[in-house]
C-alpha cells in the first residue's frame, strides 16, 4: 500500500495491520476505544503469517471475539483506570501458560494444553490486553541464539542471514517488526536481553520474584524471571508494573522491600569493566565505544574488575544449576529424547553428572561472589557492559552451537545468580548495520531506577525503534517527553529548606536512597518563614491565601524509609501536603503556627536558596564596612 493511503487510513481510523505496525502502547491505547478495537486486531491476525518462524502459534477470529467479550464484561464492571491495556495486543513465549492454548516450549513431544493462564497472562489479560501469539523460542529455553526449534530459526529483524538471539526469540522479532507493542519473553541466562540487544529494542530483566513464575515451564528454576520487550523503556517498564506483585502461588515470589532508590541522581555513577571481550569482534567494540561517549555525557563512568562476575558467569553452565534444566524437562528427555535439539538434549543430560555435594560447593562459591559483587555496585547506581561481545550468522551457528551460545552469555549469565535486576537498551549500530545493545545492572529492586535513566538514554540516543523506522518523537511528541510517574513504592516530597541539594540536612534523603525528580513552585498561596533559634537555620512554610509561589524541590523517598526520615523532622515542623504551581498535591514540610509570630517573613525572596543567600550579602556588606 502506498504511503498517501496509509495516511488516509490513519485519517479515516480504518482498522488495518499497515496502519498499527510500529504502534506503542499509548497509541494502541488511544485508538482501541473508539468502536473498531475488535475489527482493527482482526486486520492485524489476517497478515500474521502461520509461516513467520517468530510464531507457534496464532489466535484466530474465534479467539479474539471470545477475548474481546470477556472485555467488554470487564469494562461493565470496572473503571476506565483499571484497564490500563483496553484491547491492546501481545504475544507471549511458548512456554508461558495462556489457558486454552498449547504450550510447547518448542518441543511437540512436551506440548500440551494449558488449562489455566500464568499468574503474569491473567494480570495482562485483567487490565484489558489481547492475546494474539505464541513465539517461538529455543527449546526449553535453553540457548540464547533463537536457532533451537523444530519451527525453525528466527531470522535477525534487521539482516535475515544473522540470529535473533534467544531463548526469547520469537517474542523479541514481533515486538522490533512493530506486530504488537509488547510480549513476554523468560530470562535465566539472558534471555530476556539478548534478543533485545540484537533487534533494537526494550528488554526489562526484573529482579527475580518481583514477577510471578506460577505459570510458567522451569529452565532454572531458582533463577528464572519472565521479561518484558517493549519498543520503549515506557512501554517496558508499564507492562512489568501490570504483570508484576507479590504472588503467593508462587513459591519463588518475593515481596518489594521498598527500600531501594526508584531513580537515579541527575548524573549517575556508572561502572563498567576495565577489561572487555568482544571475541574479536570490531564491529561490535567501536559500536560499544560509541555508546560509551554518550553515556560519559550522561553519567560518571568508572572502572572496575570484572573477573568476580566473570567467575559467576562461569558456573551457571560449567556448573551444577544445569541438573535444574535437566530435572525440568527429565520426562522427555528419557521418554522422547528424538525430539529434543541436538544442543538442547547434550546441555540438558549433562545435568546427570552432578552431585549434591557439587552444588553446595557451587553454591557458596556463588553466594560468596554475589556478595562481593553487591559490594561493588553499592558504590555505583548501575552497571554498564555490552548486551552481548559479539554476535554470529545463522552459518556460524550451525557450525559451534554451542561455543558461539557460550560467549553471547558474556555479559549476562551472571545477573540473576547474583540477584541483580538488569534492562537492555538500544544503543549505537555497528558499521554493518546491525543493533548493538547495552545493558544497565544494579542490585535487586532496582529496577525502577534503571527505567528511569534509561528512558533518559533513549530520549536522548535519536535511534529507530525496533526495524520499524520510527523515531521515539513518532511515538512521543518531543514536548511530552516527561520522568516516568510518581512511584507506588515510595513517596514524593517537597523540600524547601535545610534539606534542598547542597544544604547541611540534604543528606538524610540521600543516604536513604531518596532521588531528586525536579525543582519547582508550589501555588501562590504559601507563605515562607526563617524560623528562630533553629540549628541548622531552618524555613517554616505556612499556607496564606495572601502568599506568593515558593521554589521547591521534589525527592522520591523508597516507602520504607520514609518513617524514618520523618521520625528525624524536630518542632515546629512536620509533613502535610502541600499544593504544587501545576495543581500537583504532594507530602511536604509544613510548619505548626505557634512558631510563625516569632519567625522572619522571607516570602518576598521566593526561596531559601535566596534567602541563604542574602544572608551572605548582609554578611559581605558588614565585612567591607
Amino acid at each position: 500500500m502506498a504511503t498517501d493511503q496509509v495516511e488516509t487510513n490513519r485519517a479515516n481510523e480504518t482498522p488495518s495491520s499497515l496502519q498499527t505496525k510500529g504502534w506503542a502502547l499509548d497509541e494502541w491505547r488511544h485508538h482501541q476505544r473508539d468502536g473498531k478495537g475488535l475489527a482493527r486486531l482482526g486486520a492485524l491476525i489476517e497478515h500474521l503469517s502461520e509461516d513467520d518462524p517468530a510464531w507457534i502459534e496464532l489466535a484466530d477470529r474465534a479467539s479474539l471475539e471470545r477475548q474481546w467479550q470477556a472485555l467488554e464484561t470487564l469494562a461493565n464492571e470496572k473503571q476506565d483506570d483499571d484497564l490500563p491495556l483496553y484491547g491492546v495486543p501481545f504475544a507471549v513465549k511458548d512456554n508461558i501458560d495462556a489457558a486454552g492454548w498449547k504450550t510447547t516450549a518448542a518441543c511437540e513431544a512436551f506440548a500440551h494444553c494449558a488449562e489455566a493462564d500464568a499468574t503474569v497472562v491473567a494480570r495482562l489479560r485483567a487490565a484489558g490486553a489481547i492475546l494474539v501469539g505464541k513465539t517461538n523460542l529455543d527449546q526449553f529455553a535453553t540457548g540464547l541464539v533463537g536457532t533451537r526449534s523444530p519451527w525453525g530459526a528466527v531470522p535477525n529483524t534487521h539482516h535475515p542471514d544473522y540470529v535473533a538471539g534467544g531463548s526469547s526469540a520469537g517474542s523479541a522479532s514481533v515486538v522490533a517488526r512493530g506486530l504488537v507493542p509488547f510480549a513476554l519473553g523468560t530470562d535465566t541466562a539472558g534471555s530476556g536481553r539478548v534478543p533485545a540487544g540484537f533487534n533494537n529494542i526494550v528488554g526489562l530483566k526484573p529482579t527475580r520474584g518481583w514477577l510471578s513464575t506460577k505459570g510458567v515451564v522451569p529452565a532454572c528454576r531458582t533463577l528464572d524471571c519472565v521479561s518484558a520487550f517493549a519498543l520503549t523503556v515506557e512501554d517496558a517498564w508499564a507492562v512489568a508494573e501490570v504483570a508484576g506483585g507479590y504472588d503467593e502461588e508462587d513459591p519463588y515470589a518475593r515481596c518489594n522491600p521498598m527500600t531501594a532508590p526508584v531513580g537515579m541522581a541527575e548524573k549517575p555513577r556508572l561502572a563498567i569493566p576495565e577489561t572487555l571481550e568482544f571475541c574479536g569482534d570490531t564491529a561490535m567494540q567501536a559500536a560499544f565505544e560509541e555508546a560509551r561517549e554518550r553515556l560519559s555525557l550522561l553519567a560518571e563512568l568508572v572502572t572496575i574488575d570484572f573477573s568476580p562476575f566473570q567467575e559467576l558467569a562461569a558456573l551457571l553452565y560449567q556448573g551444577p544449576w544445569v541438573a535444574e534444566r535437566t530435572h525440568a524437562v527429565a520426562e522427555t528427555l528419557e521418554q522422547a529424547p528424538a525430539s529434543m535439539d541436538p544442543s538442547v538434549r547434550t546441555i540438558v543430560a549433562s545435568g546427570y553428572g552432578y552431585s549434591a555435594l557439587d552444588y553446595f560447593a557451587a553454591e557458596y562459591r556463588r553466594a560468596e561472589l554475589a556478595r562481593h559483587i553487591q559490594r561493588v555496585l553499592a558504590d555505583v547506581d548501575a552497571l554498564v557492559v555490552p548486551t552481548s561481545p559479539t554476535i554470529r550468522t545463522l552459518v556460524e551457528m550451525a557450525e559451534e552451537p554451542i561455543a558461539y551460545n557460550s560467549e553471547f552469555g558474556t555479559y549476562t549469565n551472571f545477573t540473576n545468580l547474583a540477584d541483580l535486576s538488569a534492562l537492555a537498551l538500544p544503543a549505537a549500530f555497528r558499521d554493518d548495520g546491525l543493533p548493538a545493545g547495552i545493558t544497565l545492572i544494579a542490585p535487586a529492586w532496582h529496577d525502577r531506577a534503571l527505567a528511569t535513566f534509561g528512558k533518559r538514554w533513549q530520549q536522548q540516543s535519536g535511534l529507530t525503534l525496533g526495524a520499524t523506522g520510527r523515531s521515539l518523537s513518532d511515538v512521543i511528541p518531543t514536548e511530552s517527553f516527561q520522568p516516568i510517574e510518581p512511584s507506588s513504592t515510595s513517596i514524593r516530597l517537597a523540600v524547601v529548606g535545610a534539606h534542598l541539594r547542597g544544604m547541611p540536612l540534604n543528606f538524610q534523603l540521600t543516604t536513604r536512597n531518596a532521588v531528586f525528580i525536579e525543582a519547582t513552585h508550589t501555588a501562590p498561596d504559601y507563605r515562607l518563614y526563617a524560623l528562630a533559634n533553629t540549628t541548622p537555620p531552618k524555613p517554616g512554610l505556612a499556607r496564606d491565601d495572601h502568599g506568593a509561589p515558593i521554589e521547591v524541590e521534589l525527592w522520591d523517598v523508597p516507602l520504607a524509609r520514609f518513617g524514618e526520615f520523618v521520625a528525624e523532622i524536630p518542632s515546629p515542623l512536620g509533613i502535610g501536603s502541600l499544593v504544587l504551581a501545576d495543581g500537583r498535591v504532594v507530602k511536604g514540610f509544613i510548619c505548626e503556627p505557634w512558631a510563625i509570630p516569632e519567625a522572619k517573613d522571607i516570602t518576598s525572596l521566593g526561596g531559601w536558596r535566596a534567602y541563604i543567600a542574602s544572608l551572605s550579602v548582609s554578611n559581605d556588606q558588614e565585612t567591607d564596612a
